[in-house]
């Protein structure tokens, strides 16, 4: 199994050789640009009150084997997108190869020299597509290797859902460069939607279909955290200078005090409450990218199903989480204040691969002293969902241009651990 982001002594080595990944990753945009990716809080452990239930469906038995086979796992994907306007521009050339689960990047300086990288899930979509009469981009052949967005929902984001509505929490994280199609991924462009709203519409389209046998609220919140503050994306009062306070409560765990929960009714609702929370993310234009953002963003969705005939209640989280890109300086031409936001910005990723690091050895049957889930503001919050019977997937970006090796190599080395336990998991040269 690939482990995501063991960053701790890497990020270390980058100081002490003046490259420290920064900031500054893809602005989470309704509305992305075509030239990024185009071709030309917190809720305790599932609460679910015990009584004598009536035999599942097929559909139900389904579903429930499929959530709670995946629980306690963290899963990596990798998706390869089509070059960008900056890349064509300069001529550059594809130096990724895929075969199955296996990423190689070719080194553009020694073309013999490649790295290699195997994943739970890799995803073509450099190439081998085109665009229908809907505006969908579609493979094209049929059966072809190009991976679409429904592609990538199948794999990555039904499970996720189907976890969530089994009561169980659930995360989904989006991770890579500036302008490697994190926001592609995650929301899309025009008819091609993304995970975060495919997944709303596949949510809301269940709950219509199962009402006569529950009653389903739903809860939208939206923050960003920006230099260690919690910054609550849908609220219209004046920022305050220290951000919302996160708090512990004995059964909520770490939540955000006053943070805005919005009740929603459909999907629609919920893509209107993104687009308002995006036009007041912090964002900032650099070498890399017109638009990036200097934050993490966490959007919240919070369900509560109520079955009356069965006196049960299931009440589960779906985090959705858009980490700020990395680069190293010198690429994004960081300096002063985007030098102090680049590390914070670490500091917290440093600390999620931690904790997810020390998740992954507890699986692992390894003795595990401590957990660091208080090292940092995003895995305070992130706690409920990474622990216990929860899934996480992440979905790692990449560009395969030659002008972006370097990038490339330096994040998502960190992403893979030489898995000595599980060889046929393992990654590395």
């Amino acid at each position: 199994m690939v482990h995501y982001l063991q960053q701790a002594n890497y990020v270390s080595a980058l100081k002490v050789n003046q490259t420290l990944i920064m900031n500054l990753g893809v602005c989470l945009d309704p509305r992305p640009r075509e030239s990024e990716y185009l071709p030309s809080p917190n809720l305790p452990e599932p609460f679910v009150e015990p009584v004598e239930q009536e035999p599942k469906n097929s559909e139900e038995e389904s579903m429930e084997t499929s959530a709670m086979s995946s629980k306690d796992c963290v899963k990596v994907a990798v998706r390869v997108r089509p070059f960008n306007k900056r890349e064509r521009d300069a001529g550059s050339r594809c130096i990724i190869s895929m075969t199955s689960n296996n990423i190689s990047i070719q080194d553009p300086r020694n073309q013999p020299n490649s790295r290699t990288f195997t994943f739970d899930y890799a995803y073509w979509s450099h190439s081998g597509f085109t665009r229908n009469k809907d505006g969908l981009f579609v493979p094209e052949e049929t059966g072809g290797r190009y991976a679409d967005q429904a592609n990538v929902f199948q794999g990555l984001g039904q499970g996720i859902l189907d976890n969530a509505l089994q009561g169980y929490n659930a995360t989904l994280l989006a991770y890579g460069q500036t302008g490697s199609g994190k926001s592609y991924s995650m929301v899309g462009y025009g008819p091609n939607k993304g995970l975060i709203p495919t997944l709303c519409e596949r949510l809301f389209q269940f709950f219509r279909s199962t009402q006569d046998s529950r009653q389903c609220q739903v809860f939208f919140s939206m923050l960003e955290i920006y230099n260690e503050q919690v910054i609550d994306l849908l609220s219209k009062a004046n920022r305050s200078s220290g951000g919302l306070r996160v708090r512990e409560d004995q059964q909520r765990g770490f939540y955000v005090e006053g943070l805005r929960r919005v009740p929603c009714d459909n999907a629609v609702q919920v893509e209107q409450l993104m687009e308002q929370g995006t036009r007041t993310r912090t964002t900032v234009a650099t070498h890399m990218n017109a638009n990036s953002s200097c934050s993490h963003m966490l959007i919240i969705v919070q369900l509560k199903q109520i079955f009356s005939k069965e006196c049960i209640t299931k009440q589960s989280n779906i985090n959705l989480l858009d980490l700020a890109g990395s680069e190293r300086q010198r690429s994004s031409g960081s300096e002063a204040d985007r030098l102090k936001e680049g590390t914070a910005i670490n500091l917290s990723l440093t600390t999620l691969g931690n904790v997810i690091s020390a998740l992954a050895d507890m699986a692992l049957g390894k003795k595990v002293v401590h957990i660091p889930y208080r090292d940092s503001i995003l895995t305070k919050l992130l706690q409920s969902a990474l622990g216990g019977n929860s899934r996480t997937v992440m979905i790692a970006t990449l560009s395969p241009a030659e002008i972006c090796y370097e990038e490339s190599v330096a994040l998502y080395t960190p992403i893979c651990r030489e898995g000595k336990e599980n060889p046929e998991s393992s990654c590395g040269e």
